[in-house]
């Protein structure tokens, strides 16, 4: 026996489905699934209904009240909640599958035993590789899944036009036509926040056709200044921000009308510093919702996806109730989806999940358009028994989608050299400092002894590493150097990645000019995906051969590649917190305050390339300074 007859794929329109709702909802027919004897977590009203049960047909909601037994018909499931919580499905209002190192499918499998079953996806890493065929590709697979995906059509491709080059580039009229796909949710991310506020034609058409379509405009301001640019930006257009880091960052975008989307990824945790917008200021919670961004697939399989969010906004002292409506209904009527997602109620899909406790959030069972697709407390035979698979379609990537990476040639340790200043014994560079879980950067200045050789080498014992992009979508040979400080590399060590947000070339860090071209020659063979090597020889390595950004494999099987990945990179004496994170943002020239690119180092405050050399004055007279 099927637990629902709902189709994996978009489901019925409620019009649809509206009689079979309506007559399933007065008794006079049978509903496919029942759960009995819940407690109700009302989000609309934000209330919990002990002794309530739920009647789903057709995916949806057909009654929600206190006794269903004239819902159930010979060949209906019904479940005994035993008086668990009913909880709407979760809802990540801001996330990149890519950053997973996942293609959609198996991003879905990984985060539904967590509860999630709706996800705004902005695809835009791979719009930077395969432009709006990569984006199709996407949303296609999409389509396809037991759980609600939608997606944004990527805004920013490059996101800063003249500091870095992308494989492709979205313009304004692949806007308008993702406007017209079924899935399509609205535009992702306008990172070009200066662009937005000195009036870009581009920018400014990209958003003008989102909302002639009546859709939804995402945000993406990276700055501290709240003056006059801040409020150019929200004038604008963008709906929504996700890059706020601090109290008055959250309370800036609600009195701008603007959803505060609070954000916690593997390396991103600005949901404390924020929330307090909400339990100390007493902000109208209902401008707020939770986020993930950023989770690779360990995160994914070993800590969680929107039940982790949801539990740390709890612990952060958000009362669970209105912590659920920040993960659920908050999330559906920003998008215009209240009347779809986002709440027990009639008429909506029958997302829903059963837990025995709001705040630990254990998830026991999940169910997505009424269909059961995870179920540890063993409370459906069928899905106990393995009778059905939650996830009967696979999607194909295509060939040319893991053709990806170009560098023209093989690399060598001399790709890698900085000259000092002629004649110079030392030089004062600029340098990167990362800043362990927090997308920002620092702006630093560091002295540097040249050597015999007259190059400027990595410093391991003051934490100084290279940095380098390498050029992959053209060909092109091109490499830029740099320096970076906060991964505590040591000994002769390198790791370098396709994932490089947002243009995703390849970048590379790490103390040995050897071990930094023989990672990017092996990630050329493979196609893509990252690798750690140690004195020339590799040490551990993710393949992600799709786009060189995700792969098609088991979600376990990633996250096994990546806890390797981890253990060796603290081997080399890095133990930040989700270092790869950090690493994959090096190039991400959107966000403060310093950055290197494809094409030179960035001031990101200025928007503007900047010199490695900052000055050569520390060896004009043997002076040098640590």
């Amino acid at each position: 026996m099927n637990v629902s007859n709902t189709r994996t794929g978009m489901p019925d329109s409620w019009a649809d489905a509206a009689p079979v709702l309506i007559a399933v909802a007065a008794g006079r027919e049978p509903a496919d699934l029942v759960i009995r004897d819940g407690r109700w977590v009302n989000v609309q009203s934000r209330e919990i209904i002990d002794r309530h049960d739920l009647a789903i047909v057709r995916g949806r909601f057909a009654y929600c009240g206190p006794d269903a037994t004239h819902a159930i018909g010979p060949d209906t499931v019904v479940i005994d909640a035993g008086g668990r919580f009913m909880v709407p499905g979760l809802c990540d209002s801001h996330m990149h599958i890519e950053s997973g190192m996942l293609t959609v499918s198996r991003f879905v499998e990984a985060v539904v035993p967590h509860g999630t079953t709706s996800m705004f996806v902005d695809p835009h890493e791979i719009a930077n590789v395969l432009g709006i065929d990569g984006v199709r590709l996407v949303h296609d697979e999409a389509l396809i899944q037991p759980i609600n995906v939608f997606v944004q059509m990527p805004s920013c491709a490059p996101s800063a036009p003249g500091l870095e080059t992308t494989g492709k580039e979205i313009t304004p009229e692949d806007v308008a036509e993702a406007m017209t796909w079924p899935n399509i949710i609205g535009l992702g991310e306008m990172m070009n926040f200066p662009g937005v506020i000195n009036c870009d034609h581009k920018m400014l058409a990209e958003m003008a056709a989102t909302q002639r379509a009546g859709k939804t405009v995402g945000g993406h301001y990276a700055s501290r200044d709240l003056g006059p640019a801040f409020h150019a930006y929200a004038a604008g257009g963008p709906a929504d921000d996700h890059e706020g880091t601090r109290e008055i960052d959250a309370v800036s975008r609600a009195r701008q009308g603007m959803r505060a989307m609070l954000r916690l990824g593997s390396a991103w945790y600005d949901v404390e510093a924020q929330i307090t917008a909400v339990t100390r200021l007493g902000l109208d919670p209902r401008n707020f919702t939770l986020c993930t961004d950023d989770c690779h697939s360990g995160t994914l399989v070993h800590d969680g996806h929107m039940d982790r969010v949801l539990r740390h906004a709890i612990g952060c002292g958000c009362p669970p109730l209105v912590a659920l409506q920040m993960a659920t209904i908050n999330t559906a009527t920003h998008f215009g989806l209240e009347r779809e997602i986002g709440s027990i109620a009639p008429g909506r899909r029958a997302d829903v999940v059963l837990t025995g406790d709001l705040e630990s959030f254990p998830v026991e069972t999940v169910i997505s358009r009424g269909q059961v697709l995870s179920d540890v407390a063993g409370l459906v035979d069928e899905v106990k028994d393995g009778a059905k698979d939650p996830f009967p379609l696979r999607f194909s990537w295509p060939r040319e989608s893991r053709n990806t990476v170009r560098i023209g040639r093989k690399l060598t340790p001399a790709d890698f050299e900085v000259a000092s200043p002629p004649g110079a014994m030392a030089a004062r560079v600029r340098v990167i400092g990362v800043v362990e879980n927090q997308a920002p950067t620092k702006a630093m200045e560091m002295d540097l002894r040249a050597s015999p050789e007259g190059l400027l080498d990595a410093d391991p014992g003051r934490d100084i590493s290279h940095v380098a992009v390498v050029e992959r979508h053209r060909a092109s040979g091109r490499v830029e150097n740099g320096f970076v400080s906060g991964f505590g590399y040591r000994g002769r060590c390198a790791l370098a990645s396709t994932v490089a947000h947002d243009s995703h070339h390849i970048v590379a860090a790490g103390t040995c000019r050897t071990s930094m071209a023989g990672a990017v020659n092996r990630l050329a063979e493979a196609g893509g995906g990252i690798a750690l090597f140690r004195d020339g020889t590799e040490l551990a390595f993710v393949h992600l051969p799709v786009a060189g950004l995700m792969s098609d494999s088991p979600a376990p099987e990633v996250a096994g590649q990546a806890q390797r990945l981890v253990d060796a990179m603290a081997e080399c004496g890095c133990t930040m917190n989700n270092a790869f994170m950090q690493h994959s943002l090096m190039a991400l020239v959107v966000i403060p305050e310093l950055r290197i690119s494809d094409l030179g180092l960035v001031d990101s405050v200025g928007f503007a390339f900047t010199d490695l050399i900052a000055s050569d004055g520390a060896g004009e007279g043997g002076r040098f300074e640590s």
